[in-house]
């Protein structure tokens, strides 16, 4: 193994601390989520920073970073609501995003091949504002000492950013799509 597997192997550090996240939240054991969490979120900067910075990416990779993020981020949503702590319709729009985004992926590689890109600038801040919210809303649920305030006006930045960013990524879809559609046009 080499450094450069470093990246990925933080990933499925993220992916395996789903579960438990998952479980202690829907336990109530709020302490030991809000520890897990951050670190699942911490090494979600972390595994960004090193791939970037010393150029330890890789194939896996770029299917692992954003499969670690979403199956955590849909993964917690829906448990936050299952347990009361989110609306739901905050949760589905959260997770519809997410869906919306994986089956527009599926399309265009089905029909136009190969999706090259990265995450844009309202997808990566997204996840950041989805990240502090569930902290801050954890945060309140182990502390209720915490003000309500910063916990909702987190979450209308993660509706607005979420809807945002939905947008966003369809309309690269669609813009990608249609320049793939008029290459072969011309080439034929």
């Amino acid at each position: 193994m080499t450094l450069a597997a470093v990246p990925n192997l933080i990933c499925i550090l993220r992916i395996a601390l789903t579960v438990p996240i998952v479980m202690l939240l829907a336990e109530g054991r709020y302490g030991p989520t809000l520890l897990l969490f951050a670190v699942a979120a911490a090494s979600d900067v972390l595994d960004g920073y090193l791939a970037k910075t010393f150029g330890w990416t890789s194939e896996l990779g770029k299917v692992l970073d954003p499969l670690a993020d979403k199956l955590l981020l849909v993964s917690v949503f829906i448990t936050l609501a299952w347990v009361g702590l989110v609306p739901a319709w905050l949760a589905a729009v959260a997770v519809t995003r997410d869906f919306v985004i994986g089956i527009g992926a599926g399309v265009y590689k089905w029909l136009f091949g190969p999706l090259e890109g990265r995450p844009t600038v309202p997808s990566k801040l997204n996840t950041l504002v989805q990240l502090l919210f569930v902290i801050a809303v954890v945060w309140r649920a182990a502390f209720p000492d915490f003000p309500q305030w910063p916990v909702t006006a987190l979450g209308a930045l993660v509706l607005v950013t979420t809807v945002v960013s939905g947008v966003d990524y369809v309309a690269t879809y669609v813009r990608k799509a249609v320049a793939v559609s008029r290459a072969r046009r011309a080439a034929a």
